[in-house]
């Protein structure tokens, strides 16, 4: 594995001045993970390399942060000690670093590890407060091509929020005079719980499960990593399969379905799905376009093994549909329920080897950020956190193909490799 020169570390700050004060954080935001969310985005060669594109990309960074001025503020606490952010306009990491990789070699190497987000992505510091917010590196490759690495704190950015700030930035970046993203909105308190909190469903997957599971919790040490391309052709047909089921919905169900096979999990054994629903146009009244924050909950289908692996993936699909269709009272019955735990010990270190975490990242303009110099050749995590976490993403470049970026245990991968080809032919 090629090595990373860091060359420069700096503070950027916004380029004008920006409010102070605080951000309160809605109970989303305390549920969110507790860490960073490091993110990769890969550009072929476009001219001369080197100091120009950094030039670029940190100057429309101290811009993009005027809007964004929160990111460029820290981690804190409230007289009460409850999460908040501090505007204090300090600025964001920025590095700068070389590298002897090839895009080409690059791009054939990469799965998200501990190793490429070591490389790509600055150090994470300590993820409580008082904490950056957001991590920036530039590596330049030897070829003439760039790697941008994110880490941004989930206590305050989702996907949706992410995919929003580099969208502006980018956008400052190449000059673009069409129509600007919307403005950000960073008023948590429409996710306030009701003063009268309502809770009327259950939300599992916000409490620990209740009895040891019937295989252990793997770590992020034990995990092996793959990215599988699923062709446009190969997604027709497998929606086709699923009654006109949405992507995301036909080719998660599949990796349910091969995952349980390939884990040779016992038939009764029960096996959980979890996913993470954008509830922004689904509340009542839906929530500012550009609402900055934490709006996606988990929810879950549970079924047993025998059920999702005998059935066809159309039965899976649907199981996941009707997971994944709340609308505004789940979503505030969540709020409420959240209001009386304590969020510091809701689960978030991983799932059971009978589970799957699904998360899309369609839709966004996550795989197209052009700084100026083209889209990404490639756009992903940097790294799973534990076996059995699935990020779906629009494949760079392909229309209407998608990528899966899959976490398994390492014994269990080359079968699920194996048994989701044969499914796709």
């Amino acid at each position: 594995m090629a090595a990373v020169e860091v060359l420069t570390s700096e503070l950027v700050a916004p380029a004008d001045e920006t409010p102070a004060g605080a951000v309160w954080l809605s109970n989303l935001d305390l549920a969110a993970r507790r860490g960073y969310t490091p993110t990769v985005y890969f550009y072929r060669p476009d001219g001369e390399p080197g100091v120009f594109a950094v030039d670029i990309i940190k100057d429309s960074l101290a811009k993009a942060l005027v809007p964004f001025y929160p990111l460029a503020g820290r981690l804190g606490l409230d007289a009460t000690g409850r999460l908040q952010v501090d505007c204090t306009g300090e600025g964001v990491v920025f590095v700068t670093a070389r590298s002897d990789y090839v895009l080409n070699d690059l791009i054939n190497d990469f799965v998200p590890c501990t190793e490429m987000r070591d490389l790509f992505v600055p150090r994470e510091l300590s993820p409580t407060p008082p904490c950056v917010l957001l991590l920036v590196q530039v590596t330049s490759l030897r070829c003439g091509g760039m790697v941008l690495g994110l880490a941004v704190h989930h206590s305050l950015v989702d996907a949706r929020s992410a995919a929003h700030f580099v969208e502006t930035w980018a956008s400052i970046a190449r000059g673009s005079t069409g129509d600007a993203p919307a403005p950000p909105c960073f008023d948590h308190k429409l996710l306030s719980a009701r003063p009268v909190p309502t809770v009327l469903y259950d939300h599992p997957e916000y409490k620990p499960e209740p009895t040891p599971p019937p295989h252990a919790v793997t770590t992020a040490s034990t995990y092996a990593s793959t990215l599988i391309t699923v062709t446009k052709a190969q997604v027709s047909a497998l929606k086709a399969r699923c009654e006109a089921a949405s992507t995301f919905r036909a080719v998660v169900a599949l990796v349910w379905q091969c995952a349980c096979r390939a884990r040779s999990l016992p038939p009764d054994a029960e096996t959980r799905l979890y996913s993470m629903v954008d509830m922004r146009p689904r509340l009542s009244p839906p929530l500012p376009p550009g609402y900055f924050g934490n709006a996606v909950i988990r929810t879950s289908a549970a079924a047993t093994v025998e059920e999702v692996v005998c059935n066809p993936v159309g039965h899976a699909a649907r199981r996941l549909r009707a997971a994944t269709s709340q609308g505004d009272e789940y979503a505030r019955s969540l709020v409420d329920y959240l209001e009386g735990v304590d969020t510091m010990n809701l689960p978030r270190s991983g799932v059971s080897r009978a589970h799957l975490r699904a998360i899309s990242w369609m839709g966004m303009s996550l795989h197209d950020a052009d700084f100026g110099f083209g889209a990404p050749a490639f756009m992903g995590p940097a790294l799973m956190y534990y076996s059995g976490f699935l990020h779906v993403l629009n494949a760079a470049g392909k229309d209407n193909a998608v990528t899966l970026a899959l976490s398994l245990e390492p014994e269990s991968m080359p079968e699920f490799r194996k048994v989701f080809a044969e499914e796709l032919a």
